[in-house]
């Protein structure tokens, strides 16, 4: 891979990337605050180079062949054996990018790729390396998904194996990105451990975003990952997923989807109860989102119907500050149990 670039990264650039991570995520905003070093600089760049292409695929007005081709070109881009410049795929993506008065925080991270790739390669090379495997299969697998449904214009997802293949690509590759580097310092067993349950839980919290966020995915970026086999038992058609009459089988089909993802919570919660912290890693940067994950599905137990009424299904931000205190007096893991089960039934600031 050659990068273009011969000046030296300076700490502005990190500084960027951090902001960067503020302004798309909320939930990985989270987890980067709770971190330190080195641990949030590799998971603040890992999450923005997995965000390029997610925000690639995601893009609703770019054709799929376009699209598959881009994300070959983003996995050679990040293969230092290939021969791919940083300027041939800027090059390619400059016809997709909004104007810079009219672009996302998502679309000004791709604007911004060479900065995010050079600082990247400026780490050390055992997290470096440890980090590029987990990114470049999170971009084969989206380039595969968006070959798959080149025809259909965008993600149609047809069974729970599917959806759960898919989620794999989104997230469980994040999730062994993120092992690699805290189960440096474990032990073989702990080690294992974390591994065994780290798909777990990445599926967890990927299959609760995909049950609250069904209007988004569908309108801003013409994808439906709600199988096609369970709509089809609730008489829906796939392209009327958020029609209004169609509420009460997208809302059985957002029960299953939400009953599926609480199968993974006693595996998430043990890879939570054995991941060390070392290299800067904080069990509260990963509990927290588990525990949102447990309050969003409390949520949509209780109004499924907001996914297709108000367009998805959030906690209370009373809520998620709640959570955050919990951690900032100090909690530990013993209370994993005792906070899941509190907010499973209720909102933690009540």
């Amino acid at each position: 891979m050659t990068t273009g670039q011969s000046e030296h990264t300076t700490d502005a650039d990190m500084e960027w990337c951090y902001d960067a991570v503020h302004g798309v995520s909320r939930t990985f905003s989270i987890t980067i605050d709770r971190l330190e070093e080195p641990m949030a600089k590799h998971i603040c760049l890992g999450y923005l180079l997995c965000r390029v292409a997610d925000t690639i695929e995601d893009a609703g007005h770019i054709p799929p062949a376009e699209q598959t081709a881009l994300l070959s070109t983003y996995d050679r881009l990040l293969d230092p054996n290939a021969a791919q410049s940083l300027e041939s795929f800027m090059d390619d993506i400059e016809p997709w990018l909004p104007g810079p008065e009219n672009r996302s925080n998502d679309w000004e991270v791709v604007a911004n790729t060479p900065r995010v790739v050079a600082t990247f390669e400026t780490l050390d090379e055992e997290p470096r390396e440890i980090m590029r495997e987990p990114v470049r299969e999170l971009v084969d697998g989206m380039a595969m998904f968006t070959d798959r449904y080149a025809d259909e214009g965008g993600l149609r997802l047809q069974t729970l194996d599917e959806l759960e293949e898919y989620c794999w690509y989104a997230a469980g590759t994040v999730g062994t990105l993120i092992t690699g580097l805290v189960a440096r310092s474990a032990s073989p067993d702990r080690a294992a451990e974390m591994r065994d349950n780290a798909r777990s839980f990445a599926l967890l919290l990927q299959l609760v975003n995909i049950a609250k966020d069904v209007e988004t995915d569908y309108h801003e970026e013409n994808n439906v990952y709600l199988p096609a086999e369970w709509l089809a038992e609730e008489n829906v058609d796939i392209e009327a997923v958020t029609e209004v009459e169609n509420k009460s089988g997208v809302t059985n089909v957002v029960k299953r989807i939400t009953g599926r993802a609480e199968t993974y919570l006693d595996d998430a919660q043990r890879y939570l109860e054995v991941v060390p912290e070392c290299h800067g890693n904080r069990l509260s940067a990963w509990a927290i989102p588990y525990l949102l994950a447990v309050g969003t599905m409390r949520e949509l137990r209780e109004r499924p119907e907001d996914v297709v009424e108000e367009g998805n299904v959030k906690i209370a931000r009373a809520e998620v500050y709640a959570l955050i205190q919990q951690f900032e007096e100090g909690m530990s893991r013993s209370r994993l149990d005792e906070l899941r089960s509190k907010m499973a039934e209720q909102p933690l600031h009540h």
